[in-house]
């Protein structure tokens, strides 16, 4: 294939906006453009590391950053289509192409010539010299740039130690054995898990099977059942618009028993099998995290991070415990006493949890979720996201379609603050088999100087939420509209940002801190000034009513308690895994068992697990961070105080929020920033108090 054939290596992008010509990319065309261009990258970094001339960041750092920018661009286009758009060949392509890559990455880092020009700067530009300070005048260009500056070159040389640069030649074989493995099994987990997804379908077709559940969810049960060839009842599967309303609603217990225990058993044995996956990941983990010099995987991790260390985020983690976990308790029994009082129910299983749960808040604020869905038409909630947005940030969304989309149900939007272009944003919100399960925001493009000059960010929000059908428009649950709000928050991170230069832009910051930005942004949700902008009847155009949004808020910490040790159980199993020597683990489902006790408060079910379908930590980016979620919550809740306390869309408050969190991007360590904005260190007993467990 020609050059000039491959949309992928054309690199005078004729559309107005530079987007990706996803109307023209074929799976055929990314081998070759991977070749072509790991070919051409390797070349031009072969001529950096062989200059005569004295290292410097534009001819080292930059130089380097734009000898890789095209192959970062069609890497960026083929792993997002691999989450959210790809079929089998495109899956099997990235068991070639991750360690391509893997191998790649791996030979620059521990390259002895590059790494003395990276030393050469560090050591001339940052060794022994203080940090930058945020400036007085936040629109000091220059200082910011320089910051930015020491920022990528500190953060570059430990980069290069912590992937090999230091070690011996024996080990540096070693480790690039272990990174290409690691390539080719994360993929391989993710594909396992939505095999697994997309192998279950539960049909019924008697009526006393499904009583209680909701008529919406029902009709898209009978719509799926449709799609899928049956001639008559309803399908349900493991995508959580379809499994959840029937958890929660379903009168029938066995068939709650059926959907749990398939939802937790996900890729544990069977066909979709993700054990034999697990033991090899975390074992190759240890490895190089003892390669590098490090005790654990964990610590290896929790080195770069806010938190510093896998104790100092146990011990975060453990301060909520010794809080929530009585509360939780307590919680349980009550559900438990509810549902023999109700039911004469005598053992509180997992299967019984949510439909109790449910109907114990309903009787306790006379609230049921479900009578909100016709308040959130997924389009009315876009809508109003993007007036919200208005009303803080002062920016406008406005929808365009001249852009080349991967799926048709992808919306495009162009980005504007005071009539500035902002960047680009894609909206892909409802499942498909091709698309794994959950809810992400990704980058397409960075913000920030690239080879051709300063460009603006494409991001994208991704989730698998409550679809349409040929009965009714897609109608969301308050959950459901949480999860827009949250990603819409990564996305303004991205969206808002305002760097020089792209390696320290958007949400490249640190893991822990990630999250503060979308889940900050989840509050507005709760605020009957926000809600007004757009909770309206999807038939009658009605407002959502007062006596409705009181009843959510007065619920909003129902059960504060066991979510919070939900979420511990998911930070401390995540440890468990990663904070130890895996040389004795060899049954994946006994580990677990032991590893999440202290954290159980339903009884366990045999023939379920967690880990196999853990995709955050063992496919995603959060292995030994999955704790930055409460992390982030706490510094998010101490932020949001501030909001609370001047106005929601104070824009004061607002303009600070944007000048030091979402603009700033990794310029300054997280903490400055934090500090800078709040005024203060943060809360430590912030979340406690929001949730109110203190």
């Amino acid at each position: 294939m020609k050059a000039t054939q491959n949309p992928l290596l054309i690199k005078e992008n004729s559309h107005r906006l530079k987007a990706a010509p996803f109307d023209k990319i074929k799976t055929e065309h990314f081998l070759p453009a991977f070749e072509q261009t790991l070919e051409e990258a390797a070349q031009a970094i072969d001529k950096i590391k062989k200059s005569k001339a004295k290292p410097t960041f534009e001819n080292t750092f930059l130089a380097m950053d734009e000898a890789e920018e095209h192959l970062d661009y069609i890497s960026s286009i083929f792993y997002n289509l691999l989450s959210a758009e790809s079929g089998p060949e495109h899956k099997a392509l990235a068991q070639k192409i991750s360690p391509m890559l893997a191998q790649f990455s791996s030979k620059i880092a521990t390259d002895p010539g590059i790494f003395k020009r990276i030393k050469a700067v560090y050591d001339a530009e940052v060794e022994g010299k203080p940090e930058p300070v945020l400036p007085a005048d936040m629109a000091d260009k220059k200082a910011l740039q320089k910051a930015e500056r020491y920022r990528i070159i500190k953060t570059t040389y430990t980069s290069f130690i912590r992937n090999g640069a230091l070690l011996s030649d024996k080990d540096k074989a070693k480790l690039t054995a272990i990174d290409m493995e690691l390539s080719k099994l994360s993929p391989q987990f993710s594909d396992n898990v939505l095999g697994a997804t997309n192998n279950f379908i539960l049909h019924l077709t008697d009526p006393k099977e499904v009583e209680g559940i909701p008529q919406s969810a029902l009709d898209a049960a009978a719509f799926t059942a449709k799609q899928k060839g049956k001639d008559k009842g309803w399908v349900f599967t493991l995508q959580p618009s379809s499994f959840i309303p029937a958890l929660t609603y379903c009168k029938n217990r066995e068939v709650r028993k059926t959907l749990q225990k398939a939802y937790s058993s996900r890729a544990f044995k069977g066909k979709f099998d993700n054990r034999a996956l697990i033991l090899q990941i975390i074992k190759l983990r240890y490895q190089r995290a003892k390669l590098l010099g490090f005790k654990t995987h964990a610590e290896y991790v929790l080195k770069e991070r806010m938190a510093g260390s896998p104790k100092a985020a146990q011990d975060f983690l453990n301060k909520i415990y010794k809080v929530a976990y009585p509360a939780a308790q307590k919680e349980v029994a009550e559900t438990a006493a509810y549902a023999r009082k109700l039911d004469g129910l005598r053992k509180l299983m997992p299967w019984d949890f949510g439909y109790y749960a449910n109907k114990l808040k309903e009787e306790r604020y006379a609230y049921d979720p479900e009578e909100l869905r016709p308040w959130f038409k997924v389009e009315n909630v876009v809508k109003g996201l993007f007036k919200v947005a208005k009303k803080i940030y002062g920016i406008d969304l406005k929808r365009v379609k001249d852009v080349p989309l991967y799926h048709k149900d992808v919306e495009t939007y162009e980005v504007y603050d005071n009539g500035n272009y902002m960047g680009l944003l894609y909206v892909d919100l409802f499942p498909r088999e091709t698309k794994r399960g959950g809810a992400w925001m990704t980058t397409f493009q960075g913000q920030g100087m690239h080879s051709d000059g300063m460009r603006r960010p494409h991001v994208s929000i991704v989730g698998s939420l409550t679809p349409s059908t040929d009965k009714q428009p897609s109608l969301l649950r308050l959950d459901e509209v949480r999860t827009i709000f949250h990603e819409f928050g990564h996305a303004l991170h991205a969206l808002l940002s305002d760097c020089h230069y792209k390696g320290v832009s958007g949400a490249r910051v640190l893991w822990d801190f990630v999250e503060l930005p979308s889940q900050i942004m989840e509050n507005w949700l709760m605020e009957e000034e926000a809600l007004k902008l757009f909770a309206k009847h999807y038939e009658t155009g009605a407002p959502l009513p007062k006596e409705m949004l009181d009843k959510v808020l007065a619920a909003r910490n129902f059960h504060a308690g066991i979510a919070n040790i939900n979420q511990l159980r998911y930070g401390m199993l995540d440890f468990a895994w990663h904070n130890q020597n895996p040389a004795k683990i060899t049954d994946v489902g006994e580990f677990e068992t032991e590893a999440i006790e202290p954290y159980r408060l339903m009884p366990a079910v045999s023939g379920t697990n967690t880990s196999c379908a853990f995709a955050h930590i063992f496919a995603g980016g959060y292995s030994a961070g999955y704790y930055s979620y409460k992390w982030a919550e706490a510094l998010e809740a101490d932020a949001w105080s501030l909001f609370s306390e001047k106005g929601i869309f104070n824009q004061e408050v607002a303009s600070s929020f944007r000048k030091y969190i979402l603009a700033r991007g990794n310029s300054f360590h997280p903490m400055i920033l934090f500090t800078a904005f709040r005024g203060r260190k943060p809360d430590p007993d912030a979340l406690l108090k929001r949730d109110g467990l203190i």
